[in-house]
């Protein structure tokens, strides 16, 4: 991707690809129909709302007539009906359910950076802040968790613009306050927060890396998943699928243990890192399929929108999307 094209993405964006402000965000209210949040799973909350289950009940929905069985309420006998065939009928409703929205949001380390157009924290708040103004254009109530590797932010799920602009607000402060010292929240502490915050028949979307995760994390997914509607959206930079081609093949690369030298002209460097990147995508995919999870591969060098317009995607229900 040339520097011009960087430029008018990033202008466009009204971002420089590091920092993260509240204007950026308030921009996807605009875009909202990239997304689709219709349900793909029996809803089973208790509370009444919006969405209709598949369940039948005594709900505001009629759904058909049938012919009358004991045990059936006398109030629902289709009297019209019955008059013409001789038979009693009854009136069947679909029973009206409510299905909050959340959305846990990774901001930790290894979400801060990014080779190309913007850093993984800033492509996970902007899809964060879409999902947020989808939830609340169809009337959902919505919440989260968001976390850094200092702090977490647990948002009880709230009706209308206070919902999302409390998330938003979080973003913003988290995406802030980011620092590398001192890590140490992990992904499986904030999927731990957000399966105590969640309640039955709730949509939840985990938008991480996933550099984090391991069996506490896939557990804590396991049980969220019992009652509830997981998708994940996997943020995903260049750089972890493969080392770049460098001016000075010699770069300083620093980890746990100091400064080492990287040689970046070695071909056997970027297979063997390449191999390493690919072992960890397919065990994120193999998961994930094993669980029945769906999942949508973001990158951060471009913006979502370009990406949506692509793809002509939304959730296809049991879907793994591996597409990089």
């Amino acid at each position: 991707m040339n520097e011009q094209a960087i430029a008018q993405w990033l202008a466009q964006l009204h971002t420089d690809g590091v920092h993260l402000d509240l204007s950026q965000l308030l921009r996807y209210q605009h875009q909202t129909h990239f997304l689709d949040l219709a349900p793909k799973q029996t809803i089973q909350s208790k509370l009444a709302g919006t969405y209709l289950a598949r369940s039948k009940g005594r709900g505001m929905e009629f759904d058909e007539v049938r012919h009358y069985q004991n045990g059936d309420d006398v109030r629902t006998i289709d009297w019209r009906v019955t008059a013409r065939t001789g038979k009693v009928h009854t009136k069947l409703f679909r029973e009206e359910k409510e299905r909050p929205v959340f959305v846990l949001t990774d901001l930790s380390e290894t979400m801060q950076m990014g080779s190309q157009l913007l850093f993984k924290s800033v492509q996970a708040a902007h899809l964060a802040a879409l999902i947020g103004w989808h939830a609340r254009e169809r009337g959902d109530k919505f919440g989260g968790v968001v976390f850094n590797q200092q702090t977490i932010r647990e948002l009880k799920p709230a009706a209308r613009h206070t919902g999302v602009l409390r998330y938003l607000q979080q973003l913003q402060l988290l995406c802030q306050s980011a620092d590398s010292s001192g890590s140490s929240v992990t992904l499986a502490d904030a999927l731990a927060q957000l399966r105590q915050l969640c309640r039955p028949g709730s949509l939840l979307y985990v938008i991480s890396d996933f550099q984090q995760t391991n069996e506490l994390c896939w557990k804590h997914l396991q049980a969220i998943r019992a009652h509830n509607e997981i998708r994940l959206c996997h943020i995903v930079d260049p750089l972890d699928l493969k080392l770049p081609t460098h001016a000075d093949p010699l770069v300083a690369v620093k980890d746990s243990r100091g400064a080492v030298d990287v040689d970046l002209a070695d071909a056997q460097l970027h297979v063997r890192y390449a191999e390493l990147q690919d072992e960890k995508q397919q065990s994120l995919l193999s998961h994930c399929r094993g669980m029945g999870l769906s999942l949508l591969s973001i990158s951060t060098a471009q913006p979502l929108a370009e990406q949506f317009r692509q793809h002509h995607t939304g959730y296809t229900e049991g879907a793994v999307d591996g597409r990089r």
